[in-house]
């Protein structure tokens, strides 16, 4: 079993950063895939961005690559996502997620979700 529980969210203007964390407790952290999904009113649920374990790896939606960057560090079992020149588009509420996959961009692959931090961006 997986807790994970997200923070940083809150209300931003165009253009500002925003750095979502993730703290994640019980089984072993170090050995699954992270992911951030997102979820905006009337709309399913998205993927965001992935990492492996080990953090060799990355995967990002087309709409957030070159602005937002995920990582992660095993040692404080805590996955990051940093959002910078941030879009009305991107509010939403963000889903931190583990998965026993090396790495997945589906949130079928994910075991283990958090219970999300709203982000909202003002134009």
């Amino acid at each position: 079993q997986v807790q994970l529980v997200e923070s940083g969210g809150g209300l931003v203007q165009a253009g500002a950063s925003l750095r979502l964390s993730c703290a994640a407790s019980g089984r072993t952290f170090r050995g699954y895939g992270m992911g951030w999904f997102r979820q905006a009113p009337g709309k399913e649920r998205e993927f965001v961005a992935a990492i492996s374990w080990s953090g060799s790896s990355t995967n990002y939606a087309d709409s957030v690559k070159g602005r937002f960057t995920i990582s992660r560090d095993n040692a404080k079992n805590t996955v990051y996502l940093q959002m910078n020149s941030l879009k009305p588009e991107d509010t939403a509420v963000y889903y931190c997620a583990a998965s026993r996959l090396v790495i997945a961009t589906s949130a079928a692959g994910y075991g283990y979700w958090g219970q999300g931090t709203q982000v909202t961006v003002s134009s």
